[in-house]
């Protein structure tokens, strides 16, 4: 399944003065298909940049030179309200990278490896790894203890399906995590000889079909995949094999 970038205000504006490659242009287009009033607001921005450059150009008829001026002045405060609008983001982007370099000294990088750096992931693949790591520090500071796991409590609360356990793991904590697209559950397994584990779960917004993929990130393996409107990932630090295998099992389990 080909993963699109979101349409952003950036993307309009590039499309609106022509700066898009041709493979984005339709994917602009794709976009303004399914948004009229998107598209009105475009097509509007179009006619007006049209007209400007008629006017600073004085084709088509005779233009004052106070026209003239007037357009100027008005296709710099266009330039400036994107000026404006990249700073932000810009001042957005900033606040994010301090927040992941809190993260870094917290828990360490979380940069891709080489060999997966050309894979990208789902977004909520990070998304488990950080819960993992999250639920392995709490670990450190408890005993683990047998928790009265439920996996019908947990669906009905939080609409999640989770596959079924093979025999003889054991669940040792079950927590419940805000994602974007509603709760996500992470739970902790002692998965006996394939070591303790973390399964997520989460609803990302979109529904598909996926096979078992993997990736590495740091020292951390995970094995992901999505059934209908559910996306899984099974977390660990053993083997890739191993890991992919158990994953595998899980998936099978929920047909």
């Amino acid at each position: 399944m080909k993963i699109v970038d979101p349409i952003i205000d950036t993307d309009l504006d590039a499309y609106v003065d022509g700066e898009l490659t041709l493979a984005r242009r339709v994917e602009v287009e794709s976009y303004l298909s399914e948004h009229p009033e998107i598209a009105a607001k475009v097509m509007a921005d179009m006619s007006i940049r049209g007209e400007l450059r008629m006017a600073l150009a004085g084709e088509g008829h005779v233009v004052r030179a106070e026209t003239r001026e007037a357009a100027r002045r008005l296709e710099r405060g266009l330039v400036y309200g994107r000026m404006l609008g990249s700073f932000q983001r810009v001042a957005a982007i900033a606040v994010l990278v301090t927040t992941g370099w809190v993260a870094h000294t917290s828990f360490g990088a979380f940069t891709a490896s080489e060999v997966s750096a050309s894979t990208r992931p789902p977004a909520f693949v990070d998304d488990a790894v950080r819960a993992y790591k999250t639920t392995a520090v709490r670990e450190e500071i408890k005993q683990q203890s047998v928790v009265n796991y439920n996996p019908e409590e947990i669906r009905a609360s939080t609409a999640i399906v989770l596959p079924e356990l093979p025999g003889g793991w054991r669940v040792t904590d079950a927590q419940i995590y805000p994602s974007e697209f509603g709760p996500s559950v992470e739970m902790m397994v002692d998965a006996g000889k394939d070591g303790h584990l973390s399964l997520f779960a989460v609803r990302p917004g979109t529904f598909a079909v996926q096979d078992v993929s993997h990736i590495k990130r740091d020292d951390v393996q995970a094995a992901y995949w999505q059934i209908g409107e559910v996306a899984y990932a099974l977390i660990g630090n053993g083997q890739a094999g191993q890991l992919d295998g158990d994953a595998e099992k899980l998936a099978r389990s929920l047909y």
